[in-house]
């Protein structure tokens, strides 16, 4: 079901950042020349201008829906107590590897005895 909403979510954010872009701005953006050649001139001025602002509604409207459901999905699913559990056993090996490094900075080796008698010229 996770996967299902994931992916429904992207294609709807896909569509909405088309129809964004195509929605005509100050700069008269990209609507300009893409909407009258992609719809055959039928959507051209205001009538383009309505459609892609009801669509982009629409689509946002959809989008926030999705992310309601994948967070109730993901909470019910127990994927953030699995998400917890690894974050903790992720910082127990950091621990580990910390006082593993700690633990041998602390014993330093014991320097190498030098005698005290000279060398022997045998």
């Amino acid at each position: 079901m996770f996967s299902i909403l994931l992916v429904l979510l992207i294609i709807v954010a896909v569509m909405m950042i088309g129809l964004i872009l195509l929605q005509k701005s100050e700069g008269s953006g990209m609507s300009g020349s893409s909407a009258a050649s992609m719809f055959g001139g039928a959507l051209t001025g205001a009538a383009a201008g309505n459609f892609l602002t009801r669509a982009t509604a629409w689509l946002a409207t959809i989008f926030f829906i999705l992310c309601a459901a994948l967070a109730l999905v993901s909470a019910k699913s127990g994927m953030s107590v699995q998400e917890s559990h690894l974050r903790q056993e992720i910082v127990h090996q950091e621990n580990a590897a910390t006082n593993e490094t700690a633990d041998t900075q602390a014993t330093p080796e014991a320097p190498a005895q030098a005698s005290d008698e000279a060398p022997s010229a045998n």
